[in-house]
């Protein structure tokens, strides 16, 4: 199956795409972006790809499923396009690098300037109907994306995984600890963070401290 996707990926996945249960999603997806409103746009649907280059992957945020409302989705975890308002758990993350590393608050929610430097912004599930948040869960995407888990697991070192939240954390079972950095922690949403599970995990420096001691380049976050 011909799916649009970075080349490097493409490679790494191919037989992925081959397998029935992604014919079967696809047929889902395609079916549900003709009769509904669907987020991300279509063409945005592996950005989170597209952006990070498999040979390119560094640090993996894992997400749970797009934001569904009009203009928000874009293709990488917690991003939101230029012009939108971010939504709390992004409000939350960019004041926990505030406090970790002492940067300011962005202009804006986009986070594929983080994606162009090696993070992979991957949510378990890739799509996701108008204003139904999980409305696209159980069709296939929590097979893929733990395939894509699995295989820089086991094809790469030396990568940091940022597991924030429950499912996040089911899905890291899947990482080997033994070559990679696993940094867990309550979700960034309002409701984990202000029980005291998001804020003070300085996640953000242990990433970069980890990087650094790797003789690799640190993330600009």
């Amino acid at each position: 199956m011909d799916v649009n996707i970075h080349p490097s990926w493409k490679a790494a996945l191919s037989s992925e795409f081959e397998k029935p249960y992604f014919e079967h999603l696809i047929q889902f997806v395609k079916e549900e972006y003709k009769n509904n409103v669907c987020y991300p746009p279509g063409k945005q649907i592996f950005s989170a790809f597209d952006h990070c280059p498999f040979d390119k992957v560094e640090v993996v945020i894992l997400g749970q499923d797009p934001y569904h409302g009009p203009g928000q989705a874009n293709g990488l975890c917690f991003s939101v396009n230029d012009t939108i308002p971010m939504p709390p758990s992004l409000v939350n993350i960019f004041r926990e690098i505030q406090t970790d590393l002492g940067k300011p608050f962005p202009p804006t929610g986009n986070l594929e300037r983080w994606a162009n430097q090696g993070v992979l912004l991957l949510n378990a599930v890739l799509t996701v109907r108008q204003s139904e948040a999980n409305s696209h869960q159980g069709k296939g995407w929590e097979h893929f994306t733990d395939a894509v888990i699995q295989k820089i697991s086991d094809e790469k070192k030396d990568v940091v995984f940022l597991l924030w939240g429950g499912s996040a954390k089911k899905k890291g079972a899947r990482v080997n600890r033994a070559n990679h950095l696993v940094l867990e922690s309550g979700h960034p949403s309002p409701l984990s963070a202000n029980k005291g599970h998001w804020f003070g995990n300085k996640h953000f420096s242990k990433t970069n401290a980890f990087l650094e001691g790797k003789g690799k380049r640190v993330i600009e976050w």
